[in-house]
């Protein structure tokens, strides 16, 4: 487990203690000792450390079963004679390259062009490095003595990415970083911008935050008349189902074969029944007995036949009252 950064090769007493002995690619292939593993050194300037650096590193330590992979670091003096100058310094290179998880140490100032005092000093079996001519100090392959020697071994680059295309981005986009960096609180100086682009830029800055703004009221309102449309939606939805549901109770009650009709016949027929009840049955002793037959009462003078005479009228009611007494 990874614990702590590579060490630096002049601050470490780490040295291969088993005899050095000159390997060749098929024995290194083959596997050695644990404690003699194969020695692969990478140089570089490792600008802008990236996943191509990165990359390059990985297959360097995985080039043999058993490897201790060193990568030297030139300096700012040496880069700036040779290549050009740097966007970031020696030590932040340095300190880049010790926190990659492949690299097992760091060697400081490390030399442009390799000698065999260095190689031998640090025990190095094979140079790992891209198969491309590397033409620098007056050579056209600073690596050519070492593929003679069978020392060197290829590894493959990453396309689409180098230290220079990023150098390049920056550039193109120059406008935009330095406009970014005064909105984060850098001074012009600091930037190297003149007091006219200085303006410029907080001026673009303003108008960028105002387009910001209304980019965001947009998508607010947007976003409220989609909630709006939703819950109208929904409350149309809502208003259909309680409009159906009243239809269907209304034409329960009220239509043709709804309860409101039954209870209607019902409360019709008990009225008619009420005004018009039903007769009595032709056994009944009223309708046994003829009209005719029926006695008058006894108050009731026949005005057809009056009375002859004061006796007879006497006699008539003498007659009547006899007959109250039988009846009592």
């Amino acid at each position: 487990t990874l614990t702590a950064p590579a060490p630096f090769a002049d601050e470490t007493s780490c040295q291969c203690q088993a005899p050095h002995e000159k390997l060749t690619i098929a024995q290194a292939r083959l596997g050695t000792p644990v404690d003699r593993p194969v020695r692969v050194y990478a140089d570089g300037i490792f600008d802008l450390f990236h996943a191509g650096h990165a990359r390059a590193l990985m297959q360097a330590k995985t080039l043999f079963p058993n490897s201790y992979l060193l990568v030297g670091v030139c300096s700012d003096d040496l880069t700036h004679k040779f290549k050009g100058f740097t966007v970031m310094n020696e030590t932040e290179r340095y300190e880049a390259l010790r926190h990659c998880r492949y690299v097992d140490e760091v060697i400081r100032d490390a030399p442009w062009t390799l000698t065999p005092e260095f190689l031998e000093k640090h025990k190095i079996d094979f140079v790992a490095h891209d198969d491309i001519p590397y033409s620098s100090a007056g050579s056209d392959d600073v690596y050519k003595h070492i593929k003679e020697a069978g020392m060197f071994v290829p590894t493959q680059r990453t396309e689409g990415i180098s230290t220079s295309d990023i150098i390049t981005r920056i550039v193109r986009d120059y406008d935009v970083y330095a406009r970014r960096n005064l909105q984060r609180g850098y001074t012009a100086k600091e930037l190297n911008v003149s007091f006219i682009s200085e303006k410029k830029y907080r001026f673009q800055n303003q108008v960028d935050k105002m387009k910001e703004k209304v980019k965001n009221v947009e998508e607010k309102s947007k976003e409220f008349v989609y909630k709006v449309e939703e819950k109208s939606h929904d409350l149309i939805q809502k208003w259909e189902e309680k409009s159906r549901e009243f239809i269907g109770n209304f034409l329960e009650l009220f239509g043709p074969d709804g309860a409101w009709k039954q209870m209607f016949q019902e409360r019709s027929g008990r009225m008619l029944q009420a005004f018009s009840p039903r007769q009595s049955p032709n056994s009944s002793p009223t309708r046994g007995r003829s009209p005719s037959r029926s006695p008058s009462p006894p108050w009731v003078i026949n005005k057809t036949s009056p009375p002859s005479s004061p006796k007879a009228a006497s006699a008539s009611l003498s007659s009547m009252s006899e007959g109250d007494e039988d009846e009592k």
